[in-house]
């Protein structure tokens, strides 16, 4: 008998590996299905949680804000001290303190305590979503790698499915803390699960984290977030919104000159100055931008300007979820035979033609059938993306590289994340007059009068007409990130 090679597909070797890859596959998608939930059951639920603390405008804005702004602050800094202390360690931090986040968010006794508390979830989260992706890429064989990421991505639809259903049903049954209360007991599955299953790794080598780095990319996200979710109230001529965006321009500068000097930088100029991958981490911000306030903004749609209630809301918004659960997996499937620069670049084009579907029919009377068609391609679209363009990613990096970086790559998705939920805001509460925009939030715009309604629905076109044209600047993106070369020999971090 002749004997089959070690790690060839076949050998007990590589039987072993796989299967200890599904079992890890198993705990990330765990996390990342309790992180997806958290976030789009808030997104149906905002309404009652601001009808509850009577909140303001602003401050309805920044519960989903903070989040988005700890949370990307923080991706590449926990994918260094990964590296550094331990990927497994890390994890399982981050799934214990998003836990007590969550416990201590619906406690809260009032709106600014509430907002504290997602900063708390977005530290624990940032700890899982840095890591989850590289402990995949470490686990799985590469001819197995997309299957895995296929399934990973997936779980974010299945997150993105249930969430915004769980969302209104618990909002309007059992009561806003409910949304976060939930997440307790994942939490501690995850958390045992994990500790079962995670192997531990050796640690990198001590070097020193970019503190500098993170703390100026932090201020200069808060300062843009600031001016954007302030653009729309105040105008773009106002005082607030003009120093934000003075502060956060200014601050580039001075973080390429200290990345230049930092000895291991959060930003690694020379990793990403390949073609290929500052061309992916484009087309990745543009997507984000495009796709992250979506099921927030159908969902304001269905309860500001047609007046239903949660739950109902939460199924109008399912077309997204159900595509993106449905293209994830068949994607993974699919990237065994069709290069993922392939597949990016054809679910960009999904998203923007979903999203000019939207654009075209944007009316309170539209047909419900119409939202949903593109609606649908939306969520096909990102599935299709997100699987590709992080599978061509992830496969081109050197293995020593591979915790900043992918820590960089979700900041940059976050980043457009971040100020696509800020900019969609602001260009929908800025067709209406400042003392109706909490009544947008709240989700009764549409007990005043149809004149308001129809202000409010200009601002839903506008908003539409950007994504869609952001969208398209992620389409041009993917398609400039055609693979020319290997990265294997680019060099570690």
């Amino acid at each position: 008998m002749v004997a089959i090679p070690q790690d060839l597909p076949g050998s007990p070797e590589y039987l072993s590996k796989l299967r200890y890859a599904w079992r890890v596959c198993s705990v990330t998608s765990l996390g990342m299905v309790m992180i997806g939930i958290s976030g789009s059951t808030l997104n149906v639920a905002l309404p009652t949680v601001v009808r509850h603390f009577h909140a303001d405008a602003f401050a309805a804005g920044w519960v989903l804000l903070a989040f988005l702004l700890v949370n990307t602050a923080t991706l590449v800094f926990f994918g260094r001290v990964a590296d550094l202390l331990g990927r497994r360690e890390i994890y399982l931090a981050g799934f214990l303190l998003f836990t007590v986040g969550s416990l201590l968010a619906g406690l809260s006794p009032g709106i600014w305590f509430l907002i504290a508390m997602r900063a708390v979830q977005a530290i624990g989260a940032a700890m899982v979503l840095a890591n989850g992706t590289v402990i995949i890429t470490d686990a799985f064989p590469p001819d197995r790698l997309s299957q895995g990421m296929g399934v990973y991505i997936g779980t974010l639809s299945v997150a993105q499915l249930a969430g915004p259903t769980l969302g209104g049903l618990i909002a309007e049954a059992a009561g806003w803390q409910w949304i976060f209360w939930m997440n307790v007991p994942a939490g501690l599955i995850a958390l045992v699960w994990g500790a079962l299953t995670l192997r531990r790794v050796p640690r990198g080598a001590r070097r020193p984290v970019d503190a500098l780095g993170n703390l100026i990319v932090f201020a200069a996200l808060s300062a843009a977030l600031i001016a954007l979710s302030e653009a729309g109230s105040r105008g773009l001529s106002s005082p607030v919104v003009t120093v934000g965006m003075t502060i956060a321009v200014a601050l580039v500068p001075v973080l390429v000159l200290v990345e230049r000097r930092a000895s291991y930088p959060v930003l690694n100029v020379r990793l990403f100055g390949e073609r290929m991958l500052a061309f992916a981490n484009l087309a990745s911000f543009c997507n984000a931008l495009a796709r992250s306030a979506l099921i927030l903004l159908v969902a304001l749609y269905f309860q500001a300007a047609r007046g239903v209630d949660a739950v109902t809301a939460a199924l109008g918004v399912l077309p997204v979820p159900i595509g993106m659960a449905l293209a994830s997996p068949v994607t993974g499937a699919l990237g065994r035979r069709v290069r993922p620069y392939a597949l990016s670049v054809g679910g960009t084009l999904l998203s923007a033609a979903g999203l000019g579907v939207l654009l075209l029919n944007t009316a309170p009377a539209t047909p419900y059938w119409i939202i949903g068609v593109g609606l649908f391609l939306c969520g096909c679209g990102s599935g299709t993306f997100l699987t590709g363009n992080t599978t061509q990613v992830m496969a081109a990096l050197p293995a020593g590289s591979l915790g900043v970086v992918n820590g960089f790559r979700l900041m940059i998705m976050n980043v457009g994340i971040v100020l696509g939920v800020a900019l969609t805001l602001s260009v929908l509460t800025g067709s209406v007059s400042a003392e109706l925009r909490g009544q947008v939030y709240a989700g009764t715009l549409s007990r005043l009068s149809p004149v308001a309604v129809e202000h409010l629905m200009t601002g839903f076109q506008r908003t539409y007409a950007v994504l869609f044209s952001v969208a398209l600047c992620g389409a041009v993106a993917a398609a400039l990130a055609y693979p020319r070369r290997s990265l294997r020999g680019a060099g570690n971090d």
